[in-house]
């Protein structure tokens, strides 16, 4: 018996896209408004693409839109196909236009702020003619991405699930806790994380990779986690912080140049695990594009030292350049 297939004629980019936005925002209104639709447009859109379908994708409840079982699939479909036509056009113009190269390269906000800067502003300055498409996403989501095809390349952290990926050591990155100048703990150096327990903690939002970290050290250790405030970014975290509202666990690379104008005081953790180790990855089934490879050659050899944002590695090694702001602390003083 033949299958019942949709018919194309019914679904076209608009609504894949607008679905996509309705499934990441939970809202038909907000999707329609990231989508520039009218409301009623795009609820009969919706409509239109269940019953084309012919299968029930999302339910409506009072706290917005939620994904069937049957939506999810229908999510990771469209994604593929919207993104797969933004590509096709993308380096059809750039061909057009001149442009040789395009990479797509998914990161966690880690690699974006301490390593990626400076590294991509070399490489750009070596390739000219290619063009490097980066994301902020969290690292499960990096992998699925590279996996799936939806990025040609991912940096993210130890500890998620690597199958059919190409992985190799890209950076590590040294946790410490940051806190206020008038705060109590600010009268140490070093401390070990059961210590910080007994204080409010400043973190990112559900997802997050260092979130998961922190969350799972208190739980081995059998303190509750006090997360007063959550927020999105390591700019606001560093705000809240400086404001009294907690304690936090940041990447040094990513706060030090907030320790003095914030009046933060950034502590030693003892736990191994603040050494964290971050991994650069490509998918296993698929052939990298020759500036893809470019790419992860160049991410590959570029010393540490360099890959740090500006001159911040030295800064934070040694105090002959300026000042330490681990000054004092075993093993940040050395050269």
């Amino acid at each position: 018996m033949a299958q019942d297939l949709i018919n194309p004629a019914r679904v076209d980019f608009v609504t894949l896209r607008l679905f996509c936005a309705v499934a990441q925002t939970g809202s038909i209104t907000k999707g329609a408004e990231r989508c520039n639709l009218a409301l009623s447009a795009a609820s009969r859109r919706m409509s239109d693409f269940e019953a084309a379908s012919k299968a029930v994708l999302m339910e409506r409840t009072v706290h917005g839109i939620r994904l069937t079982p049957a939506g999810h699939v229908a999510l990771q479909h469209a994604m593929r196909l919207f993104q797969g036509f933004e590509l096709f056009s993308n380096e059809l113009s750039e061909y057009s236009n001149g442009s040789k190269g395009h990479v797509r390269l998914w990161a966690n906000m880690s690699a974006l702020v301490e390593f990626l800067p400076s590294a991509l502003e070399s490489f750009l300055h070596l390739y000219p003619d290619t063009r490097v498409e980066v994301e902020e996403q969290l690292s499960g989501d990096i992998v699925r991405a590279v996996v799936e095809g939806l990025a040609d390349v991912g940096i993210f952290v130890e500890g998620a699930p690597t199958h059919g990926l190409n992985v190799s050591d890209y950076r590590t990155d040294r946790l410490v806790v940051l806190c206020s100048k008038t705060h109590p703990l600010s009268e140490v150096d070093e401390i070990d994380f059961r210590s910080c327990l007994s204080y409010d903690f400043v973190g990112l939002n559900r997802g997050s990779s260092l979130l998961n970290t922190i969350s799972s050290a208190a739980h081995d250790i059998g303190f509750p986690l006090r997360l007063r405030v959550q927020v999105r970014s390591f700019d606001a975290m560093s705000e809240m912080i400086a404001s009294n509202l907690g304690i936090g666990v940041l990447p040094l690379g990513v706060c030090h140049r907030k320790l003095e104008p914030l009046g933060l005081k950034a502590i030693r953790l003892a736990e191994a695990w603040a050494e964290r180790k971050l991994l650069i990855a490509t998918s296993t089934t698929r052939a990298l594009s020759a500036s893809a490879a470019l790419l992860v050659e160049h991410l590959s050899r570029m010393p540490e030292s360099e890959a740090a944002n500006g001159a911040d590695a030295g800064e934070v090694q040694s105090d002959r350049t300026g000042p330490n702001p681990l000054h004092g602390i075993p093993g940040t003083d050395d050269p």
